[in-house]
């Protein structure tokens, strides 16, 4: 469109999609047909416009644009997947209106270059939105990516945590007759990939935190970090749960969980020892999450206390986006939603 004369001037998302067809259900598939705005690209006698642009002054204007249009998106309702495509419009404006952009060295900027200028605009102008601070430096790359993972999903969409995805692969295994269940903190590949690629994150490289599989890319539970986060038999040790290869009963209480974990971890830590922290905020965080999950009070207030984990802003800083963000009646939530319910008590 742009080699034919074309300039974008905007593009807007209008839902044309059902929103209970089987493709959407607990997923990140859009729920608007993302249409963009086209004018010719002419000279007022209607021949072929021709400008250069400066590469220099495109990249000091992109940022303005985004900043300016995703709030008016998030205003209209428009926010994950659906608000980074619709952004894609009004950031095309600034390259499609010149025939040519060109760097200092007179290189010509192709537009795969220019849109991962535009994904990396997006994504800081939506963590802006998400942590409601200009400022996002101080959280490591896993923060800032799962802040972004679960503000595109529209986590609020969600009502399951991600541990569902694992029982209903197992569900499938016996109840051939019954559709597997789609749920948990996936993405489609092409889509993590551009997100990750903002935040300067390669999906590869982060086994801590993304599981790629084929075409998809799953943001991992909390649970599914135990062993990472606690070390070689924490997820029985934390968790009460043992490797299984046979499906367990569905219905198991909360109750009966928690009173399971809570043996375990007397077992292995005693009374005095906690978990040694994490490297990150969000290792911090969720390790603390883990500990509230399985009953254990006191080796939670030693890890934010005596370790001194709870001094640092920046762990509820992402405490609280990330209560606002993971879906509604998760574990993720009731857990950070526990571990937030402490601070006061704690002194902080």
């Amino acid at each position: 469109m742009v080699d034919a004369g074309w300039t974008m001037t905007g593009s807007w998302p209008i839902d044309t999609e059902m929103a209970y067809r089987l493709r959407a259900q607990n997923s990140a598939a859009l729920a608007s047909s993302v249409h963009i705005v086209c004018r010719p690209r002419e000279n007022p006698d209607g021949s072929l416009q021709y400008t250069v642009g400066d590469w220099r002054d495109v990249l000091a204007e992109l940022p303005q644009r985004i900043h300016s249009w995703m709030p008016r998106l998030a205003e209209e309702g428009v926010v994950g997947a659906d608000a980074i495509f619709a952004c894609l419009g009004p950031a095309l404006e600034i390259f499609s209106r010149y025939s040519r952009v060109e760097k200092s060295s007179g290189e010509s900027v192709t537009l795969g270059e220019y849109l991962e200028h535009v994904w990396a605009a997006v994504s800081k102008e939506a963590l802006s939105m998400i942590f409601k601070d200009p400022d996002t430096a101080g959280l490591e790359p896993d923060a800032r990516l799962t802040a972004m993972w679960l503000w595109t999903l529209g986590a609020s969409s969600s009502n399951a945590s991600a541990d569902d995805s694992e029982e209903s692969e197992e569900d499938s295994d016996e109840d051939s007759g019954k559709a597997a269940k789609v749920s948990g903190f996936t993405l489609e590949f092409d889509a993590a990939r551009k997100i990750a690629q903002g935040l300067g994150v390669h999906l590869e490289k982060s086994p801590s935190v993304v599981e790629v599989k084929g075409d998809t890319a799953k943001l991992l539970s909390v649970a599914e970090r135990v062993k990472y986060l606690f070390g070689k038999d924490a997820e029985t040790t934390v968790t009460g749960k043992t490797p299984r290869k046979k499906k367990q009963p569905v219905q198991q209480s909360l109750f009966a969980e928690l009173q399971a974990a809570e043996s375990a971890a007397q077992a292995e830590w005693g009374d005095v020892k906690g978990p040694k922290p994490g490297t990150t905020v969000l290792d911090r965080l969720h390790q603390a999450m883990v500990l509230f999950a399985a009953g254990r009070g006191e080796a939670m207030k030693r890890f934010l206390v005596e370790e001194g984990i709870g001094n640092d802003a920046r762990f509820w800083k992402l405490a609280q986006s990330l209560t606002a963000l993971y879906p509604g009646g998760s574990d993720e939530k009731r857990w950070v939603d526990g571990v937030l319910a402490r601070k006061k008590g704690l002194g902080f």
